[in-house]
């Protein structure tokens, strides 16, 4: 009997490639909790930046796209490029998916991921060890939040969410807030978003702290973009284009360019629909650098410089919250063995990927976040599923 390809990962590139390799006709084993960063890493009431065409998980077969949910379960239709999707509703979604398409997924943690001469062996958290021909690693945000090293070193046993500081990935209820004077670091969607939600959950104060002046900027409104420009998930953009249809040329970029690529392309940009609920509700300190941190009397205090290097002051508050991201970090991922981590080649910030997101690692292959990398921004959104996914199935399947 042939031995089972495994994934590692429940969200929506575990279960997309998933269901491509099981329509390869590939004995699957995954596991993983099934959208665990959406169900319980996200705020209540947060949207999805991405519009409908570029929120479905891809399938090898039709039926499975957010609009065929909406239909299935009678939920509301989001088809419009004005509608945006509640995360809860898209959390659903990846549920209903699982549960039409890996139905038998295995909730449980894989411990370890050691190479062998016929594959590799993989150890449970339940206890059991099994064979595995080849292993497929999609664990997305998982361990990869980073903080600032300023900001970092003012709470040396961690960032958490009923501490002075933690990060935006800690919070599910925001309404622990009401009351508080809150500051959120970081000037992208979630910050922006985040500062709003925790205006809405009735905060006393909320400022946003961002580190280039002018970084809190809006996108434009569906209406408003150029019809000349070829059509994306993401927008109009010739450069948009190129990075959604043909990532593999993405590979081809010498590693500096990719990884200030990936760090920027889509990067730090609101929402075209948050620009009114942010402002004039949520006040914003931009060109401000937090040069140091501490706790003082369980309030956390943030020394900020500005774009001159020059102190300008302190800012306390209840709580601070760091929107600041996430970062591809091998080293967390320690599930895999120390022999299979010194044998992974890394380039841009994370494993360097072949045709087919082969790692360098024979047998090994990675999607999502840690693909980015390789194959570019599309790596980081749901869309980029419909591109990785068939890919990496034909891959495995050929094997020998």
């Amino acid at each position: 009997m042939a031995l089972p390809v495994a994934v590692i990962g429940a969200g929506p590139y575990g279960l997309s490639t998933a269901a491509h390799l099981r329509a390869h006709g590939m004995s699957t084993r995954v596991f993983g909790s099934p959208m665990v960063s959406w169900r319980e890493h996200m705020p209540v009431g947060m949207l999805l930046k991405s519009t409908p065409v570029a929120s479905s998980i891809d399938a090898p077969q039709p039926g499975h796209t957010l609009l065929d949910f909406c239909r299935s379960t009678g939920e509301r239709r989001y088809e419009s490029d004005w509608d945006a999707i509640p995360v809860d509703t898209f959390a659903r979604y990846g549920l209903w998916f699982q549960e039409r398409l890996v139905p038998d997924l295995e909730q449980v943690r894989v411990v370890s991921v050691d190479r062998r001469a016929q594959g590799f062996e993989l150890k449970l958290d339940s206890g059991e060890q099994f064979a595995a021909r080849a292993v497929v690693v999609a664990t997305g945000l998982s361990g990869l939040a980073t903080l600032p090293p300023e900001l970092a070193a003012a709470v040396p046993e961690g960032p958490s969410a009923s501490g002075p500081v933690s990060h935006s990935s800690h919070h599910r209820d925001l309404s622990r807030f009401a009351g508080k004077d809150v500051v959120v670091v970081g000037a992208g969607q979630s910050g922006l978003e985040t500062a709003v939600l925790l205006a809405d959950a009735g905060a006393a104060s909320v400022r946003v702290v961002a580190r280039r002046r002018g970084a809190v900027r809006f996108g434009a409104a569906p209406d408003g973009q150029s019809p000349r420009k070829p059509d994306t998930p993401f927008g109009r953009a010739w450069s948009l284009y190129a990075f959604s249809y043909y990532a593999d040329g993405f590979r081809h970029l010498p590693a500096p360019t990719r990884k200030y690529l990936v760090q920027r392309v889509l990067g730090p940009l609101g929402a075209w629909w948050l620009r009114d609920r942010f402002i004039g509700r949520v006040q914003v300190s931009e060109g401000k650098r937090i040069v140091r941190a501490r706790v003082d009397e369980g309030r956390p205090v943030l020394t900020l410089a500005g774009e001159g290097g020059l102190t300008e002051g302190e800012l306390a508050a209840d709580h601070v919250v760091a929107a600041t991201g996430y970062r591809m970090d091998l080293g967390a991922l320690d599930f895999l063995g120390h022999g299979l981590r010194t044998r992974l080649v890394a380039a841009a910030g994370g494993p360097r990927l072949g045709p087919g997101y082969r790692s360098s690692v024979p047998g090994l292959f990675f999607t999502g976040l840690p693909a980015a990398a390789s194959y570019g921004p599309v790596m980081r959104f749901v869309c980029g599923t419909e591109y990785a996914s068939p890919r990496l199935a034909r891959a495995v399947g050929a094997l020998a």
